[in-house]
């Protein structure tokens, strides 16, 4: 089947400096785009050079440089402590930066987009495995439903562009993202690289206990950021959603979103012990049962990309060791 990019696209990445964004910048080389003998481009520019959440600064910057493919992994992110204190910085920053972005590209005659959302848009208690179905199907949970909000407008935006304007826009719905290049600030990184920095500094240092937050029962699914990028390439070289033989919801209409993960769930309490034990801490767990534990349990049902042909290729242990060695190779960078 012929792909639906080529590799004289001119693909900008916004958040390119990220986890997620550096990873498919990565990915997006090794497979051949961006390379200036196959005659593509890739398009990083920094925050400096680009503040995605001032309009006009957007508008001119997509006049100017006309990318043919947009991905945008670009967002304000955060764990439940930033997500649950800082409520209005998330909604307001997060609508900004996805909304310049998606009309811009747009009104710029961009050949493809790709939104990333977040496997947070779906119900707290959703039913599990989470379907796509599952996007307004109930409450959200509250200590991230800001940044749940912002995601579910951008999906939604993509979806009306595409049904009004047949603006050839698709988003994808990764689980909890770990890896390489990711936050380890404490007070706002996510659940693997939180861990990761309290485990290895309390084994570098013989520390007698580690508190955790929450009781350690939620259980979380997680995939490796290299996993994602392969996804977001696949998406765009395969994925249209106006084939007839692309994924259907249950009412028989085609999906512009569709779940990306590796199907398969950790206790937190699990997660901890997994991680303690590859930076050698030998000291006690113990939880905080007074800090929230969020939604108790987020698996995504990623049946419909896998029958487009893709598949999740890294372990969770393989893929937490490849993270604990960057991690300690690149420690000024991170703390």
């Amino acid at each position: 089947m012929k792909k639906l990019i080529n590799l004289q696209e001119r693909i900008f990445i916004a958040g390119a400096s990220g986890m997620a964004g550096s990873s498919i910048k990565k990915n997006l080389l090794e497979a051949g785009y961006g390379l200036k003998e196959n005659g593509g481009l890739l398009l990083t520019p920094s925050r400096e050079k680009l503040d995605l959440s001032k309009k006009e600064r957007v508008e001119e910057w997509f006049r100017k440089n006309k990318p043919t493919i947009v991905i945008i992994a670009a967002a304000k992110v955060g764990g439940i402590l930033a997500n649950s204190t800082k409520t209005a910085d998330f909604l307001l920053e997060n609508i900004k930066i996805q909304t310049n972005i998606i009309e811009s590209a747009w009104e710029n005659d961009t050949k493809r987009l790709l939104f990333l959302g977040s496997s947070c848009i779906y119900p707290k208690y959703a039913k599990q495995p989470i379907k796509e179905e599952e996007l307004l199907n109930g409450p959200l949970e509250r200590t991230n439903i800001s940044y749940a909000i912002a995601k579910i407008a951008g999906i939604k935006l993509c979806e009306a562009l595409r049904e009004q304007y047949n603006f050839d826009s698709i988003s994808l719905m990764p689980t909890n993202l770990y890896g390489p290049g990711d936050n380890y600030d404490l007070q706002s990184s996510h659940v693997v690289a939180s861990l990761i920095r309290k485990f290895y500094f309390a084994a570098k240092n013989n520390l007698p206990e580690v508190i955790c937050w929450g009781s350690g029962h939620p259980l979380r699914e997680f995939m490796h950021v290299d996993d994602l990028a392969k996804s977001v390439i696949f998406a765009l070289e395969n994925w249209n959603p106006s084939n007839k033989n692309s994924p259907l919801d249950t009412d028989g209409n085609p999906l512009t979103f569709l779940n990306v993960g590796t199907s398969k769930e950790i206790s937190i309490k699990d997660l901890s012990n997994l991680i303690a034990k590859e930076v050698g801490f030998q000291g006690n767990i113990c939880w905080d049962y007074s800090k929230p534990d969020g939604t108790p349990r987020k698996n995504l049902d990623i049946s419909r990309i896998r029958k487009l042909g893709w598949s999740p290729t890294i372990d969770l242990e393989n893929g937490l060791r490849n993270t604990i060695t960057d991690f300690s190779e690149n420690i000024k960078n991170y703390t």
